[in-house]
């Protein structure tokens, strides 16, 4: 790899992380996201050249006109919205400072790094005058850290108008060294599809009181009753899905000991593998059944006060097997049991999983091992929530995948602390969305 590429791109993407773009739920100002359009048609002149877009009320949509019409399209994505960057930073979080091999900043994982590397690549064949087989269309949205609106808008839209994508490509897994506890390999984890993701609100009542006379069972003691046994109880289905048993014979040879033979042999110790994966791999355990995350609570007004109403809110992640529906009635009647209300929020959009054994799904492998040949690939369902369900309306292979190698650090710096990426995954991420373009 040349150092001047990759410190070339380096100083690009640094250039797209300086421009703050942090979105933030209430705030309909599209300003500075039309402000940062502009970066990204100065920065990718030849690509913006070659294609026609669409603004969506801030999110934007490029089509890159292909030879063959008779194809199906293909669709490239990355939002360019960021979380908001609070705390205390080595590197100012919009600094896009370049040091220590690295770039700095937020949105250098969570995905202007995406959305740049993505252009980055067509900008590159566009100057060589390259034209694609098919259309490829390119969308960055900026309500993916808030609403999804952007997603929603231009899935609809692309959906009215009868177009059909061959295949999807958004943000999701990254290239990371033992992704499961015992798997001694770095593995490209190329996400196939996502949970659902739904908002639950669980209210317990009374008449309220002094707290100096407290009688048995108030709000807040039946709803800690509640989430207790939410979390300790097997209130829902886990199941070994053929993603996941796929994943484990994958990440078995790189294994050892027990854990290599059981993972290894999938069908004949799927209940062990049920009850022992969450112990040692939450990531892995996420995979197998629906999660609930309690994360927002109120009671009274006053310290003195017994509440005459509580709650708390839960984020649910359901499964693919057991869905959304079925999921949130097994919830609610566990909740009964203590008295507790349940009030949907929000009761998500499910989509559907993409075929690992499929073409286009083969088509990524190949750019994988192509750009990164000493990675190993494996399919997974993603735990979190991307833009990419939304178009499961206008694709039946919707993959979540950015082609950077990053460090359980790295992982953990997205919406955290000092989030960055090393300047030596640049050119490979380059390559990747090159072949991606060429070959489909």
């Amino acid at each position: 790899m040349s150092e001047d590429r990759s410190q070339t791109y380096a100083k690009t993407l640094s250039k797209l992380i300086q421009w703050e773009t942090v979105s933030a739920f209430g705030d309909e100002d599209r300003t500075k996201f039309r402000a940062f359009h502009q970066i990204l048609r100065e920065t990718f002149p030849h690509i913006f050249a070659a294609c026609e877009m669409e603004d969506f009320d801030g999110s934007f949509l490029l089509r890159w006109p292909g030879k063959d019409k008779t194809k199906e399209p293909i669709l490239l994505m990355n939002h360019h919205d960021v979380v908001e960057a609070t705390g205390t930073w080595e590197h100012e979080p919009f600094s896009g400072d370049i040091a220590d091999g690295k770039v700095w900043g937020r949105g250098t994982l969570d995905t202007k790094g995406g959305l740049w590397s993505m252009l980055q690549a067509a900008d590159e064949l566009a100057v060589e005058g390259f034209v694609p087989e098919r259309d490829v269309y390119f969308e960055s949205a900026c309500t993916e850290e808030t609403t999804g609106a952007g997603a929603e808008l231009i899935s609809q839209t692309l959906f009215n108008r009868g177009i059909h994508f061959y295949m999807v490509l958004d943000e999701g897994g990254m290239i990371l060294y033992d992704p499961i506890g015992g798997a001694d390999g770095t593995f490209a984890m190329i996400g196939v599809g996502e949970k659902g993701c739904a908002d639950l609100k669980f209210i317990a009542r009374s008449n309220g009181g002094h707290a100096s006379m407290p009688g048995k069972n108030t709000p807040l003691v039946r709803l800690g009753k509640f989430m207790a046994a939410a979390e300790k109880g097997d209130i829902f289905e886990a199941k070994v899905s053929a993603t996941v048993r796929e994943m484990f014979l994958r990440m078995a040879p790189t294994m050892s000991g027990a854990l290599k033979a059981i993972l290894g042999h999938v069908d004949l110790f799927d209940l062990a593998i049920r009850k022992l994966v969450p112990s040692f791999s939450n990531a892995a355990g996420a995979m197998l059944k629906t999660t609930l995350a309690f994360t927002m609570a109120q009671g009274s007004d006053g310290t003195n006060v017994l509440p005459q109403e509580a709650w708390v809110i839960g984020n649910m992640r359901f499964s693919h097997h057991q869905g959304g529906k079925a999921s949130i009635e097994a919830i609610t009647k566990l909740a009964a049991k203590y008295d507790v209300e349940v009030e949907v929020l929000d009761p998500g959009f499910e989509s559907p999983l993409t075929d690992f054994n499929g073409a286009p799904f083969r088509l990524v492998e190949r750019a994988v091992k192509a750009a990164f040949p000493d990675v190993y690939t494996s399919p997974y369902v993603m735990t979190g929530a991307s833009d990419a369900r939304y178009f499961s309306r206008v694709s039946d292979h919707c993959i979540r995948f950015v082609p950077f190698r990053i460090s359980d650090a790295q992982l953990d710096s997205i919406h955290g602390l000092n989030e960055c990426v090393d300047i030596d995954t640049l050119a490979p991420a380059v390559d990747f969305y090159k072949t991606m373009i060429k070959e489909v």
